[in-house]
């Protein structure tokens, strides 16, 4: 059984054959006090009504935007869903003011917006800074998130068709401090025991799965990970490689240009492994998938087509969790 990938496809709204060129009626406002209320609607969307049959009954407008897609039908929802995503991407808070012109919206709409959300704790409004940043609730919803292991749910069947396929074991892991954590192995019949187990943590350094998440980190966040000497460790009598920072360097430097990282019995002697980073929605690795395998048992020739498998899983697995594949 071989995994294959999600279609995402958002299909427009069908055209209905023959129809005359739509009519556009202005945009609807509701007035208090004189103003007319925009909260959390689009401005550039008006409604579209098309021709109907003598005594039919009269049809609904449908609402489109200047794009030519359908307006949300819960405008408000939608434009708070966005406010979340966009300040859960920024490094730090963010003026109501930027973030109307990041999204294309009305100010009175964001600050109306803001308002609610602040009330419920999912915004936090820096006084001092006249700035917006994330807010407890929104801390809670990312605990919930972990707390229900997608990343194990949605990832072991994918490791399972994986492992069908190529009859190797793989695993899955996710960057805890300088270490990896495995959440998922899926043993392959006949194979040897290995030990990544789910739970065991093994240093990132070490390791191609570690390898894979510490390449598409920012160089700064892996220099504060790896400040001196200190943070590296071996396993074994036999010194790793990697023993100093500038070593690390050059080898993420080799991941990011080859696409995939590899591990040559560091971990454990004569086991060899590939591993390929899964990327959320801002392109920042939240695990890796890794095969591990005898390293007598696959010549170096084939370590190419292997990653590429592997780097197909991990893609599958990015746009699963809305993330952006490599």
């Amino acid at each position: 059984m071989s995994a294959t990938s999600p279609t995402l496809n958002h299909l427009p709204a069908s055209a209905t054959p023959g129809n005359a060129p739509a009519a556009t009626a202005g945009p609807a406002s509701s007035a208090t006090g004189g103003t007319a209320s925009t909260l959390g609607a689009a401005p550039e969307a008006a409604p579209v009504i098309t021709p109907q049959a003598p005594g039919a009954p009269a049809p609904k407008p449908v609402r489109r935007a200047a794009t030519g897609k359908v307006a949300s039908k819960v405008p408000a929802a939608e434009n708070t869903l966005r406010i979340l995503k966009l300040l859960a991407s920024r490094r730090g808070p963010m003026a109501a003011s930027n973030i109307a012109t990041a999204l294309g919206l009305p100010r009175s709409s964001v600050y109306h917006l803001l308002g609610v959300m602040e009330a419920n704790g999912f915004v936090l409004h820096l006084h001092e800074e006249q700035r917006y940043g994330l807010g407890i609730s929104a801390f809670e919803l990312s605990s919930a998130y972990s707390r229900q292991e997608p990343l194990s749910r949605l990832g072991r069947p994918m490791l399972a068709s994986l492992v069908d396929v190529i009859g190797e074991s793989a695993h899955l892991a996710v960057l805890h401090g300088r270490d990896v954590l495995y959440i998922v192995e899926e043993r392959a019949k006949n194979r040897p025991s290995l030990v990544t187990d789910v739970g065991v943590r093994l240093p990132s350094h070490l390791t191609a799965s570690g390898r894979a998440i510490l390449a598409a980190l920012p160089k700064s966040q892996v220099r504060a990970l790896y400040p001196n000497a200190a943070a590296f460790t071996a396993r074994h009598e036999t010194e790793s490689p990697i023993m100093k920072y500038s070593a690390l360097s050059s080898h993420l430097d080799q991941v990011r240009q080859r696409g995939y990282a590899t591990e040559h019995g560091e971990v454990t002697p004569g086991f060899g492994s590939i591993a390929a980073a899964v990327t959320d929605h801002v392109g920042w690795p939240t695990a890796a998938v890794a095969v591990t395998f005898l390293e007598d048992k696959l010549p170096a020739d084939q370590w190419p087509a292997l990653a590429a498998r592997i780097q197909k899983v991990a893609d599958e697995l990015s746009i699963r969790i809305h993330g952006r594949p490599a």
